[in-house]
């Protein structure tokens, strides 16, 4: 499985803009003063599904020819890529089979369930999530589309970074969520092509830290049971993001949960936008001082807005 190019983002852009937001981009006077320098919010918790997903779920399932989706889509997510697939392979008309952790937040899984797709639940971890997919395909013969380890994913993810470097040339750096590496992986692959002065880093919750483990020790390091509020961020990176963190991404950040929770409670409060606790994570780094802002022009792709607010983790 080779890695996108930069040609393969141009193309997915090209394939799914006329199906997906062009998201604004906000800044924010009290967190420039906080940080020192300027930040960018890429606001892809007002894309459609709520969050950057769409792009690449679009992307792979439009790329698909006939034959490929005669039996439908399947995958596994606990609720974004969930929702992009659904709704993508809403708009194509053909059945989508998503595998959802027990603990998936209920307001992800009604909306999966509002698009139609079939969910069948598990436990929740990586490996159930894979099995139980596993036996779905066996069963259907639905083809699958992996939430983050797929060429066409990691293009389509790409394409908000293209967005951004658009919206905002100058930027020195890009603070980006790693879950399972897609939107990283895109976004580096962007960044390099466009700007390469410009850094992409990479951010995680400290309870779910296999990105940062993974480029210390040169190896896979997978994540088990990650005890972590960012639902989105709780799977590990495949081998294919890997490779693109290897080549493209120097440094990966963490931060603690009371860090995630302050962080997204205070661009609820100050920036009026909504967003989850994995977009929250990059604004947590950014806040922590944990590299020099200082006079620099920062960009944060806020990967997504779908809360359970029935739950909200400072009530």
């Amino acid at each position: 499985m080779d890695l996108p190019e930069f040609s393969d983002i141009k193309k997915a852009h090209s394939r799914i803009s006329e199906r997906i937001h062009r998201t604004p981009v906000l800044t924010n006077r009290q967190v420039d003063s906080i940080t020192g320098g300027q930040v960018f919010f890429k606001c892809e918790n007002l894309q459609k599904v709520g969050a950057f997903k769409i792009r690449g779920a679009s992307n792979a399932i439009f790329s698909l020819d006939d034959e490929e989706v005669r039996r439908g889509v399947a995958t596994h997510s606990s609720g974004n890529h969930a929702q992009a697939v659904a709704l993508s392979a809403k708009w194509r008309n053909i059945p989508a089979y998503i595998v959802m952790p027990e603990n998936a937040p209920r307001v992800k899984v009604e909306a999966v369930q509002d698009y139609g797709a079939e969910i069948t639940f598990c436990e929740p971890t990586q490996q159930a999530r894979e099995e139980e997919l596993e036996r779905i395909v066996n069963l259907t013969g639905a083809t699958f589309i992996h939430p983050y380890n797929d060429p066409r994913i990691v293009a389509g993810q790409g394409t908000a970074a293209v967005e951004l470097l658009e919206q905002q040339p100058d930027l020195d750096m890009i603070l980006v969520p790693v879950g399972g590496g897609g939107l990283i992986s895109g976004t580096a692959i962007a960044v390099n092509e466009i700007n390469a002065a410009t850094e992409v880093i990479g951010t995680e919750p400290e309870n779910a830290d296999d990105a940062y483990l993974s480029m210390k020790t040169g190896k896979l390091v997978p994540v088990e049971s990650p005890d972590t509020i960012a639902d989105g961020l709780r799977t590990s990176l495949g081998e294919l993001t890997f490779e693109c963190l290897q080549k493209y991404v120097t440094t990966i950040v963490t931060v603690s949960e009371q860090e995630i929770v302050d962080a997204m409670k205070f661009i609820w409060e100050r920036m009026k936008i909504i967003i989850e606790p994995s977009a929250a994570v990059p604004v947590a780094a950014v806040f922590g001082q944990q590299f020099n802002s200082t006079d620099k022009k920062i960009g944060i792709i806020l990967s997504g807005g779908n809360v359970d607010l029935n739950h909200l983790p400072w009530i």
